[in-house]
């Protein structure tokens, strides 16, 4: 039987990447997207979802729309990594429609009708978790499992030195989601070096058909080159789900909501000494199989 999987996105291509990848794998099932403003607009998001969708032939899976900003403060945008309007790549218009339930809501659903069988991985800013936490404080201990793409807990971030983007766009939904979910985090330290070399992303550009499309969405800007390759964070989360390509430790886990230079900085207490350390809560990623990364994203991308 395929394990269950619901993706909390703000496409963003590395979004659409993961969105591929497990549509693509018959030992998942996805059984719903819900959809964040973060990358861009949620009414962009949303679209660039169905598109997504609808490029991939796969327009049957519901979309929720979520959250149109942080629980406080303005929205963070970042359409300057992912093209105009938060995607790149030629995409067709939807032709389906949004759930008319809100992405919370449909995620709390979810969780009930499949119960420790559902995985969910968010991978853009929190909201729409901290939100269903909120309308049912039982809902992390339904699901089971919860990963977040997020946090800087073992590097420096990229939004500020701090903090990482998806924590920093709402660092108060992300201390929530720390604090009551025990979740695996997929930040920063494990994503950056898990590249994708540039002449292997031009070749997908330079190909026909939806191989094409797949090569603009990793396809980001050369400032963002890592080691000769592009990074695509939320694909790394869809490698861990397909091929176990990450390490992790459990450690004591927190985020920064001060409104101080740290605000959005996800800390991990790593010190040997255990008796000084609180409770574990999260899952850390610690290290990630980089070429393992590459072959699981590589195998499924050059089979569509």
């Amino acid at each position: 039987m395929a394990k269950k999987v619901l993706l909390d996105v703000d496409p963003g291509t590395d979004d659409a990447l993961l969105l591929a990848m497990l549509l693509a794998r018959g030992d998942w099932e996805v059984v719903g997207v819900t959809t964040v403003a973060g990358n861009t607009t949620v009414e962009n998001t949303t679209r660039n979802a169905l598109s997504v969708l609808e490029f991939l032939d796969r327009s049957d899976v519901p979309v929720a729309r979520g959250a149109d900003g942080p629980l406080t403060g303005e929205l963070e945008r970042a359409e300057w990594v992912h093209g105009p309007d938060g995607i790149r790549g030629d995409l067709p218009e939807p032709t389906a429609e949004p759930v008319e339930m809100d992405a919370s809501q449909f995620m709390l659903d979810r969780a009930r009708e499949h119960g420790d069988d559902l995985t969910v991985a968010a991978v853009g800013p929190l909201t729409n978790v901290a939100v269903a936490t909120v309308r049912d404080p039982a809902f992390a201990g339904t699901i089971g499992d919860l990963y977040f793409m997020g946090g800087a807990a073992l590097t420096s971030g990229n939004a500020t030195p701090a903090a990482e983007f998806n924590a920093y766009a709402d660092p108060e939904a992300a201390y929530r989601v720390v604090r009551d979910t025990d979740p695996h985090m997929v930040g920063l330290g494990v994503t950056e070096p898990a590249v994708l070399p540039a002449d292997l992303v031009e070749s997908w550009r330079a190909a026909d058909g939806p191989l094409s499309t797949v090569g603009e969405w990793c396809n980001y800007p050369d400032s963002l080159r890592h080691d000769g390759g592009y990074s695509v964070p939320d694909a790394v989360v869809g490698a861990d789900l397909i091929g176990d390509v990450l390490e992790f430790e459990r450690l004591p886990l927190a985020v920064d909501i001060s409104e101080g230079i740290s605000r959005g900085a996800t800390i991990a207490d790593t010190r040997a000494e255990a008796d000084e350390k609180a409770p574990p809560n999260a899952a850390v990623a610690t290290d990630v199989d980089a070429e393992a990364f590459r072959e699981v994203v590589t195998d499924i991308v050059e089979s569509l």
